[in-house]
């Protein structure tokens, strides 16, 4: 089994790769999602999430407020209010292992099924979470600063200096794509058409397949 790292900053389009990659026949698991499933009520990485930064960051229910935890998190970034330092850092160090964890859980899963698949993990902060070492390859998303920012005030309907403040304070939290280049071994840039995009994919899935082969 070949295990990949997929990632690239806020906004540039993992998900819509990982979609791609995922038709050509990949398995793929978003760590997004594993971090969510540990944040539910009852779990451990939960009950530290809350006693590090207060009920304040809940629901009614008891369920963890994504926007308010990201508020505490990462420090105000409106301009009517007081900045806050981040906290961000303190945040990974609760969730990062617990989701590095079930990702090596899901790849071995994976493995013992299919020992000639491509498993892949999509994740923002493979590199700054320091587990790159699980991988076999890593692949980097890029995208424009001007498409970022488009994009993410699409996804969460926020106005465009919204936008621009919610996506410099999140990026400063992680590596320039710059960085991220120089640990990748492909690099596919989401800046074109769907299609563009599509392509490289599929070139880039091409050598994957090669790669798994010649661990057989």
């Amino acid at each position: 089994m070949l295990k990949v790292g997929l990632t690239g900053g806020i906004a540039s389009g993992k998900s819509v790769v990982g979609e791609m990659f995922v038709a050509l026949g990949a398995h793929l698991v978003q760590a997004d999602r594993i971090a969510h499933s540990l944040m539910q009520p009852g779990e451990a990485v939960y009950n530290e999430v809350v006693r590090h930064f207060g009920r304040e960051i809940l629901n009614p229910d008891g369920s963890v407020n994504r926007a308010k935890l990201a508020e505490a998190a990462f420090g105000s970034s409106s301009g009517g209010e007081p900045r806050r330092v981040s906290r961000i850092a303190e945040l990974n160090r609760i969730v990062h292992p617990a989701v590095l964890r079930s990702q090596i859980e899901w790849m071995n899963a994976v493995g013992a099924q299919d020992p000639h698949a491509v498993a892949i993990v999509e994740a923002a902060l493979i590199l700054e979470a320091g587990a790159a070492n699980q991988f076999d390859r890593m692949v980097v998303v890029t995208c424009s600063e001007e498409q970022r920012i488009a994009r993410f005030a699409a996804r969460q309907k926020l106005g465009h200096e919204e936008a621009v403040a919610e996506v410099q304070r999140r990026m400063a939290a992680q590596l320039p794509d710059a960085e991220k280049i120089k640990a990748a071994d492909f690099v596919i840039d989401n800046s074109g058409s769907l299609n563009h995009t599509r392509e490289q994919v599929r070139k880039v899935w091409q050598e994957l397949q090669a790669a798994a082969a010649q661990l057989r």
